[in-house]
């Protein structure tokens, strides 16, 4: 494992993006969303998706500087092509526009279709609350991507279909951000580039086997990721179905299967103004004290203390503003040999550790 510092490391990546021809500020907001990710323990969210991105860049499946088209507009309603833009960008501009709106209506809604991949679900929905909005979204893949097999199935059939929501609180906003999945793809290569197993009950291979080792989602045929539920999955599964449903038939992109559609990203975003209800103060108040009653919930045993949602990523951004982000050898060496064909001074890691700080949490996106 390679340490880096994270203003650091967000310097480096930005100056991989720009390298790659993205301008500054662009460079500067992919660099900043996806360390970010890094910082609160979403390895598979982060860094990791420097090398993808700056390929898919350099093959045209991703637009440096694509703006945001709108296909309908209302009062309360912003349906618009993110031209395959970097998704931290039109992602972004999304819910600064569907915000505006929800703040004179009470609620608006917004849709992109054809955009990059927006990265970690939880930033979206936080910078709604962070505006005292309570926020929804969902992407999908447009179809393309599908590693989910239906329970009983050994074939994929849809994509992760994650989900995340947030309210705003006295504090930092509450949050939720999951995968309809067991876990998202991207932690499963975590683990596969750290040449670590995964927890029991994340995949299966090509026959059906449950498994632990992540090689199987590279095998021909490929294993698949199992849906969110365990013995009741059909409710991930049903919930994964119905979100695609709705992202891309709202959208104007697909679901699977979808032919001669490209790979991207297509995003439902709800918010809702909380003062144009009952007001703004009571949703508040109500979030603060269902937070402590479940805080102050009696515990077994062996339970140090009840773990809400965020309380993970929170802990982990802690410990990792002071003392580093972790990087695995193989993930770090993919940086390097970018910066050396991009011909980019590489920083010099805090430090180097041989063993890594935990197994990825099977939240997430």
């Amino acid at each position: 494992m390679k340490y880096l510092a994270a203003e650091t490391l967000r310097t480096f990546v930005a100056d991989l993006f720009e390298a790659a021809g993205v301008s500054r500020p662009e460079a500067e907001i992919v660099a900043a969303s996806l360390v970010e990710s890094n910082l609160r323990g979403h390895d598979s969210h982060g860094v990791l998706r420097v090398f993808e991105y700056i390929r898919l860049l350099q093959r045209g499946d991703v637009v440096a500087g694509a703006e945001l088209s709108v296909i309908t507009e209302t009062d309360s309603l912003l349906a618009a092509d993110a031209g395959f833009g970097f998704g931290q960008v039109q992602c972004r501009r999304l819910v600064e526009q569907v915000a505006a709106k929800a703040r004179r209506q009470g609620v608006a809604c917004g849709t992109l279709r054809n955009c990059g991949h927006v990265g970690r679900l939880g930033e979206w929905v936080e910078q709604g609350a962070a505006e005292g909005l309570a926020a929804f979204l969902s992407v999908n893949d447009n179809g393309v991507e599908v590693s989910v097999a239906p329970p009983g199935g050994i074939e994929a059939r849809i994509s992760t279909n994650p989900l995340a929501i947030a309210v705003p609180t006295a504090g930092e906003p509450f949050v939720l951000d999951i995968s309809t999945s067991a876990v998202a793809n991207g932690k499963v290569k975590v683990a596969y580039l750290a040449g670590k197993p995964c927890p029991p009950g994340w995949i299966q291979d090509a026959a059906g086997e449950p498994t632990t080792d992540p090689r199987v989602m590279r095998a021909d045929p490929p294993g698949t990721l199992l849906p969110l539920g365990g013995d009741q999955a059909y409710k991930g599964f049903g919930l994964g179905m119905l979100l695609d449903i709705l992202v891309a038939g709202l959208s104007g992109g697909f679901c699977p299967p979808a032919q001669d559609a490209k790979p991207c990203n297509n995003v439902l975003l709800v918010l809702w103004d909380p003062e144009r209800f009952v007001g703004h103060a009571h949703l508040v108040a109500e979030a603060e004290k269902l937070i402590a009653a479940v805080r102050s919930t009696p515990r077994k045993a062996c339970v140090d203390r009840i773990q809400l949602p965020g309380d993970h990523s929170a802990g982990t951004r802690r410990v990792r503003s002071a003392e580093g982000i972790p990087l695995s050898d193989r993930q770090w060496e993919t940086l390097v040999e970018l910066a050396r064909e991009l011909n980019v001074p590489g920083p010099q890691p805090l430090r180097s550790c041989e063993s890594e700080e935990s197994t990825p949490e099977a939240g997430g996106t």
